[in-house]
């Protein structure tokens, strides 16, 4: 990331002194990210030019961001709370916009920087891994009235399980790598889940699920801890906050957060779920979000883990199949590596599902 991209012509946009002090943010992979200070000890500000590749909308998240911090901020001033501190504050353009377009053509937005908290790429302990839980079922509940449908849909079928079926289908018949021959076994394990694929968007579809606000990026490095008492402050990196399911949002937190191994770990002898760290993340979401949640949203909690990694490792396969155009890549056969890492887990959930029912239902009395 060069530190040139954030110029003088950025900072006065949003009214801020073009003499600032502005250093890089490391850790994110789709933006650029960089904070800004006009003077020592005074307020500092996140600017970030939104990567039109991937987001060919920003007008679209940003309009969802806009919607979804004001409704949060109501909320939580409502219940007392600091609003500047418990959720992002998009700070707009000299001219009130909420959008700077530089001369290049690319998005900018600028944000409240949140002091005195920090983000962690991975759990440290079953602590951080409930006040992980905590922040996301916080999330859900505080949104839990607003009007899902209204929501642009930044990623089209996202989270659609059986669209990504569909998608590796599609990948084994062009073979655009010539490496079919090389997955048989893979394939073999998404065949006989194609059923299962539909489950959640089945009942969607039939209303026996909500609609809900959902984040679509629940990973522990989205979540800001207090330096002080390690607790959840605000749930960040609003870029894919779209229309969508419970499960999926709280699916996503378990395949990462309850599993034993990174996602491209090659021995898969290290690959399992870990049920005590499952029970951790649902003790923290379901003491949160656990009231507004229907019965059947309750209840297909792990079946949004077992999708989650199933629709992550369909999304590794197609990836090897077409050549690795869309992940990032370390060395040959890191998305086949990373496929078979996420099925092994999918096989370690599925046997541990009446565990995992058990444990929601226990939670919740």
């Amino acid at each position: 990331m060069e530190h040139s991209l954030c110029t003088p012509e950025i900072l006065a946009a949003f009214g801020l002194s073009p003499t600032s002090a502005v250093t890089p943010l490391y850790g994110g992979h789709i933006n650029d990210t960089f904070v800004a200070q006009e003077a020592p000890g005074g307020p500092r500000y996140t600017l970030q030019r939104v990567n039109r590749f991937v987001f060919p909308r920003p007008e679209d998240i940003t309009e969802n961001m806009a919607g979804v911090t004001g409704f949060l901020q109501e909320k939580i001033r409502g219940r007392g709370g600091d609003p500047e501190r418990e959720t992002l504050t998009v700070r707009p353009t000299a001219d009130g916009k909420p959008m700077f377009t530089d001369r290049a053509g690319h998005p900018w937005r600028c944000l409240r920087y949140i002091e005195g908290a920090t983000s962690y790429e991975t759990p440290e302990s079953l602590a951080m891994l409930e006040e992980a839980g905590f922040a996301f079922g916080d999330f859900q509940r505080l949104l839990s009235e607003y009007p899902a449908h209204t929501l642009h849909e930044i990623i089209p079928d996202f989270h659609n399980t059986p669209a990504r079926f569909a998608q590796l289908m599609e990948a084994v018949k062009t073979d655009k790598a010539g490496r079919v021959a090389e997955v048989g076994k893979e394939l073999d394990f998404a065949y006989k889940r194609e059923e299962a694929c539909g489950l959640l968007t089945g009942l969607l579809e039939k209303g026996e699920l909500p609609l809900r606000v959902t984040h679509n990026d629940t990973k522990m490095s989205n979540i800001l801890l207090d330096d002080k008492t390690g607790k959840a402050v605000c749930v960040i990196d609003l870029d894919t906050v779209m229309p969508g399911l419970c499960a999926f949002d709280f699916g996503d937190s378990i395949r990462a957060g309850a599993a034993t191994a990174a996602e491209d770990e090659t021995d898969l002898t290290k690959v399992r779920f870990d049920l005590e760290r499952f029970s951790a993340y649902a003790r923290g979401f379901l003491r949160a979000a656990g009231e507004i949640l229907t019965e059947k949203e309750r209840d297909t909690l792990p079946d949004g883990a077992i999708l989650m990694t199933l629709e992550v490792g369909m999304r590794f396969l197609a990836d090897y199949l077409n050549g690795d155009v869309y992940f990032r890549t370390a060395r040959p056969q890191h998305n086949l590596d990373r496929a078979r890492n996420q099925f092994k887990l999918v096989e370690e959930m599925e046997a541990a599902r009446e565990d995992m029912g058990r444990v929601v239902r226990e939670l919740m009395g």
